[in-house]
């Protein structure tokens, strides 16, 4: 009872000083410091580990925004100062693993078990999903923040040939290599706080280190297919009057590629999605 009483209080006053430090320095709005307040508390109450990869992903992204913001305005038609994420991008990066976390929390009760499919691979399935989830979602932010700051010119991933800065589905090197980064470092934190919150065997505890490589490789796998879907079901083109890559057809827009199909958010969730489900697949037979 005593754990159970200690653990969502933590949980709560965490994501509270953290929602609102988020909005006041605008990398949240109102609705979506509201959103993250609740999805962080459930991470947490939950699990000390979920919500540190939440917390990882959560300030590593909101930091890379800001990095090179008045280079990012000149080629970003949609350029929020600050990021300024709402109710819907952030359910949209955390809603899949709040979900999973729930239904590990009512298959296991308040044990917060490893890697393990011996003792259930329906959990260690899960666990997976959320790991997935924001290797995917890491991945994809670092990609994009970092992608669009680098000299190289980008390309389009189906085709290859050279794109215009912010054409969705294009990559860099140095995109990709971030992404990779960025579901090492999910991956790291997921390891390093379970070591002193999770109870397992040795040889149980050693094999979580695959969970690293795994997540990187899980960050590498997310980015692409977000860049896929963005080149082939999202559309790209480019404002004669603007002068920027713009997300919709119209009159003064010459298109680059995609269909007008989905928008960013759906191409987000489709590639968490999917990328959920190979790294839960994954971790059944990994673990």
């Amino acid at each position: 009872m005593e754990y159970n009483l200690i653990q969502p209080s933590v949980a709560v006053l965490i994501s509270s000083i953290i929602a609102l430090r988020a909005y006041r320095r605008k990398s949240l709005d109102l609705s979506g410091a509201l959103a993250g307040f609740i999805v962080m508390s459930t991470h947490f109450a939950i699990s000390y580990r979920y919500g540190a990869v939440l917390l990882v992903f959560f300030f590593t992204s909101s930091k890379l925004t800001k990095v090179g913001e008045e280079k990012k305005r000149v080629v970003d038609a949609d350029f929020k100062e600050g990021g300024q994420r709402n109710w819907i991008q952030v359910l949209s990066n955390s809603g899949i693993a709040t979900v999973l976390a729930v239904v590990i929390w009512n298959v296991s009760g308040w044990q917060d078990k490893c890697l393990d499919s011996k003792d259930s691979a329906l959990v260690t399935g899960l666990i997976g999903g959320i790991l997935g989830h924001y290797s995917c979602c890491n991945g994809d932010t670092w990609s994009s923040e970092l992608g669009i700051l680098s000299d190289a010119t980008p390309r389009l991933i189906t085709t290859f040939k050279p794109v215009r800065k912010g054409t969705n589905g294009a990559v860099t090197n140095a995109g990709l290599l971030a992404a990779a980064a960025a579901g090492g470092v999910i991956g790291l934190a997921f390891v390093l706080i379970g070591f002193f919150t999770t109870e397992c065997a040795y040889g149980t505890a050693l094999k979580q280190l695959l969970v690293i490589p795994l997540a990187a490789m899980a960050g590498l796998c997310g980015s692409v297919i977000d860049s896929l879907l963005g080149a082939t079901v999202q559309f790209s083109g480019f404002c004669t009057v603007r002068n920027k890559v713009v997300g919709k057809p119209g009159p003064t827009v010459k298109k680059i590629s995609g269909l007008n199909i989905l928008d960013n958010n759906a191409v987000n969730l489709v590639s968490v999605l999917l990328t959920t489900l190979l790294t839960a697949i994954s971790c059944i037979y990994i673990f």
